[in-house]
């Protein structure tokens, strides 16, 4: 799981700014781009991980909760104070260390959720992209870790590596699901 928080001035719209919306409606390469200057214009930006075994232990809702308070974190690190205020994407309920509005479809109505939205995007892809030279046979480089057909019938027929989520349904129902492998060092 995987969060973005991303700070953008509030007196300057720049340019590129038109073109940042939604990351699953942008191409790979034009998100990697987008990230990139985000990444080198904004005032701050930040990401933050809930790995698998906290997924498990806790559950994606909290999970998610976990990754965006990290994010949050990540970006006031770097901009050497807290935020002001958050824009969330959704409608559940958090606890963070300022004041906050949760927006439902946010990626798709907000910039700076939008550009939080690419800042994740890309950096989990990376990740997997990572993954998949560790675990040969999931397809994590194409597939990024969803339940596409190619991913499920090599999860059938390899049986769960330490990236998969044992509270995920197909995982759970994998004849292999009790050998369960010892987790990669997370490297982030």
């Amino acid at each position: 799981m995987v969060a973005g928080a991303v700070s953008l001035h509030p007196h300057k719209r720049p340019a590129w700014l038109r073109h940042v919306r939604d990351s699953k409606q942008l191409s790979a390469p034009v998100r990697r781009d987008i990230a990139d200057t985000i990444k080198h214009t904004v005032p701050a930006w930040g990401v933050g991980w809930a790995a698998v075994q906290e997924i498990d232990s806790v559950g994606i809702l909290q999970a998610t909760r976990l990754a965006m308070r990290r994010a949050l974190a990540d970006l006031a690190a770097r901009a050497g104070a807290p935020p002001d205020y958050a824009l969330i994407d959704g409608r559940d309920a958090h606890q963070f260390n300022c004041p906050f509005e949760t927006i439902v479809r946010g990626d798709a109505s907000c910039t700076s959720i939008a550009a939080a939205s690419v800042v994740a995007k890309v950096a989990r892809d990376a990740w997997m992209e990572t993954r998949s030279a560790a675990y040969p046979g999931y397809g994590f480089a194409s597939n990024k870790g969803y339940g596409t057909p190619q991913h499920l019938a090599a999860l059938k027929r390899l049986g769960p590596c330490a990236e998969h989520r044992y509270s995920f349904a197909p995982v759970r129902a994998n004849d292999r699901a009790a050998l369960r492998p010892a987790p990669l060092p997370l490297g982030f």
